[in-house]
């Protein structure tokens, strides 16, 4: 049967609370095979695994628990490994690499920022902005609102201040950000909003990085800002363990996704 991993950690890794469960209808029991230094975090795959809430609330819930005892080097929802031998071999070619991810990401957490445009605010800002397009509403305006190719001009004109303006704020947003933080990972782009970012903060001071989101917030009204965290820290895991051998199961990512 194919092999389900949560996560990898060190083989001095605390136990696990006994039994567990994860992914999988029932739930597949959590086990940990260790390999020299380093343990992955496993289960029986499920053959008809999708991702389904029941089951990303699983892989979640597990690394959670596994994280809240020492540090554990999260994988995307979907980590599947042809068996157990399998994920041992790759912890012993790549055990390098792991160690130090291990003690670089060592009482750090994740959080995830999305931000998008609050629509009549930055109209607001861009018209104060813009003289060129003051000018022509207000033109437009006067001729009881103007001809068929001004109003389309004008569309065309803010809409364009505004695309620029979600670039100009995407980055305004990192760099007030990024001090408060010791490492960022920008996610893919994704329709409807301007910026996805994931910061990797020291769990200790993470309330640091809480204020600096909420003094953002102040200093960008036009701005809707959400926060997501703290997650095990996801986006600062490359690449995953099933990745060299090609054998991982492409899925929905969670928490952060």
């Amino acid at each position: 049967m194919s092999t389900y991993v949560y996560g990898i950690a060190a083989s001095s890794h605390p136990a696990l609370p006994e039994g567990m469960g994860g992914v999988g209808d029932p739930p597949s029991p959590v086990r940990i095979l260790k390999e020299g230094e380093l343990a992955a975090i496993v289960s029986d795959a499920p053959e008809d695994l999708r991702p389904k809430r029941r089951d990303l609330l699983a892989h979640q819930n597990v690394l959670s628990e596994a994280g809240a005892a020492a540090c554990v080097l999260p994988m995307r929802f979907g980590s599947v490994a042809p068996d157990d031998e399998s994920v041992t071999g790759v912890l012993a070619e790549r055990v390098e690499h792991y160690k130090e991810r291990l003690q670089a990401l060592d009482g750090r957490v994740e959080y995830n920022i999305k931000a998008n445009h609050v629509e009549e605010a930055v109209l607001h800002r861009v018209m104060a902005e813009r003289a060129e397009i003051r000018s022509l509403a207000e033109a437009n305006r006067q001729a009881g609102g103007g001809s068929y190719e001004d109003k389309l001009r004008l569309g065309e004109m803010v809409a364009a201040a505004v695309k620029d303006k979600e670039a100009e704020d995407a980055t305004v947003l990192q760099e007030a950000l990024e001090p408060a933080a010791e490492a960022v990972s920008v996610g893919p782009e994704s329709t409807g909003w301007l910026a996805n970012v994931s910061f990797l903060v020291d769990r200790a001071s993470a309330e640091n990085f809480l204020a600096a989101v909420e003094q953002a917030r102040k200093d960008m009204p036009h701005l809707e800002v959400r926060v997501n965290g703290p997650l095990p820290p996801y986006s600062f895991v490359e690449p995953g363990p099933t990745e060299p051998a090609g054998t991982a199961v492409g899925g929905a990512g969670t928490g952060a996704g």
